[in-house]
């Protein structure tokens, strides 16, 4: 007998774990939008540099009696291309005969220069970005991927140190915490005064996003019959998804980027405010010699439950003949180290580590630039996240009658058979279907880890 029988005895997945499941998945719809937030808060909008600042390009339209647009082939030369001026280089003079030019001429026999007077940003797809304003283009263009990076730089920082925090102060205090620092830090991003303010900002978010992640799911699960994880881990998981797609509206509706920053981050107040209800995790309280307070716990979980004969029955001593095996197990102390100490741990250990980075590396290489797709970025962002919607019932069918090793290997194969398919086809036909095969190995990687 373990804590999975006190769970059903308090009644096994019942009205509190219902409540319980939902309030903390509730996040989810946001914590999509956080990991892919870049793509549309730094979202590059055509630009080209702006002609020279004593150059009225409306006076200039109206002495020429031709319109500004063609009026800008004067400053600037077209692309390599030829179907749209350059982003990056100016004509150092103007030249005037273009405008009535009927041949073609090399304008790379013209000096140019860079913007040195700046761009000029189209605002049809995006009204303000952090890239149209602090410049993030051309030679500053790295900087643009460099935010993206500091926040999953972040997020690994975050899962070292929130993790081992949870497991020395509990699941449920890091996790209100997590909550606290993504609203204020999140929200303090939408005000950020300069860039290296912002990158401070997503680096501190990144963090909390770990913390809500790891120590959601840690607290969800721990209150969850270990027969139901894998439903229920497949389902609370649609939060993601359709996060994903309240991305896309959000950033459709928003397009100012600082606007859109605080929509997303706002709503972590929120999550703070009802998180005190939490129950903290009963087993994680008794392994850690609170037993009164976890008997407490469960005599509340009980009571919501409706099993309030339960109540008189489950006292310190059945408590503690429950769990006696981990409580033994418990005194003995384990490090990162031991997963790789004998030969059997070891090896899946390695086999989990590197399918996790492979699928998280080719998914995010794809989902965290989606202007490369060539279409719509707000269409791309639906798809990404609708594909998930099958792929994860697949997954759900797939672990449900051929177990988690098989499943495993199909959908990697399947990742695996899509990814070079997509090197012989046009872009944005196969690519999005590779997220759907990526979302169903990751379903099947959570229940095995837990």
């Amino acid at each position: 007998m373990g804590f999975t029988d006190l769970l059903e005895e308090v009644g096994g997945f019942g009205r509190y774990q219902w409540i319980h499941v939902t309030l903390i998945s509730l996040p989810g719809l946001l914590m999509a939008s956080q990991n892919l937030l870049n793509n549309f808060v730094s979202g590059i909008p055509a630009h080209h540099c702006n002609p020279p600042t004593n150059q009225s390009l409306r006076d200039l339209a109206l002495t020429y009696q031709v319109d500004e647009q063609q009026l800008l082939k004067v400053f600037i030369p077209p692309d390599p291309s030829g179907n749209r001026l350059d982003r990056c280089r100016r004509y150092v003079e103007p030249q005037w005969h273009l405008l009535h030019l009927n041949g073609s001429l090399n304008a790379s026999q013209l000096q140019t220069e860079g913007c040195v007077d700046g761009w000029s940003f189209d605002q049809s797809e995006f009204s303000s970005t952090t890239v149209s304003e602090w410049d993030l283009v051309c030679s500053l263009r790295p900087l643009k991927q460099m935010i993206q990076t500091i926040y999953m730089g972040g997020v690994l920082t975050g899962a070292i140190i929130f993790g081992g925090l949870s497991d020395r102060f509990g699941r449920k205090s890091v996790l209100i915490w997590s909550y606290l620092q993504l609203a204020v830090l999140g929200c303090s991003s939408a005000l950020s005064p300069s860039y290296t303010a912002y990158c401070i900002f997503r680096f501190l978010s990144g963090m909390a996003v770990s913390g809500i992640i790891l120590n959601g799911v840690s607290l969800k699960v721990e209150w969850i019959p270990t027969k139901t994880r894998t439903l229920v881990g497949t389902l609370t998981s649609f939060f993601f998804t359709f996060g994903q797609m309240i991305l896309a509206g959000l950033a459709y509706w928003l397009r100012d980027w600082r606007k859109l920053q605080l929509v997303v981050c706002a709503p972590q107040f929120i999550f703070f405010a009802y998180s005190w209800w939490y129950a903290e995790s009963a087993r994680w309280l008794v392994l850690n010699r609170r037993s009164e307070k976890a008997l407490k716990t469960l005599h509340r979980v009980a009571r919501i439950n409706r099993r309030p004969e339960i109540i008189d029955k489950l006292t310190l001593e059945v408590l503690h003949s429950h769990m006696s095996k981990e409580i033994e197990s418990s005194r003995s102390s384990f490090t990162a180290f031991d997963l790789l100490k004998t030969r059997r741990i070891r090896r899946i250990s390695i086999c989990l580590i590197a399918v996790w980075f492979s699928t998280s590396f080719a998914y995010y290489g794809l989902a965290m630039d989606l202007q490369k797709f060539g279409v719509s970025i707000y269409l791309m962002q639906i798809i990404f996240g609708a594909v998930d919607i099958p792929a994860k019932f697949f997954a759900l069918g797939l672990l449900s009658y051929l177990g988690r090793r098989v499943s495993q290997v199909s959908c990697l194969f399947l990742s695996a058979v899509i990814i070079f398919a997509n090197i012989f086809v046009p872009t944005g036909t196969v690519v999005p279907w590779f997220c759907g095969s990526r979302s169903g190995s990751d379903m099947i990687l959570n229940p095995a880890l837990l």
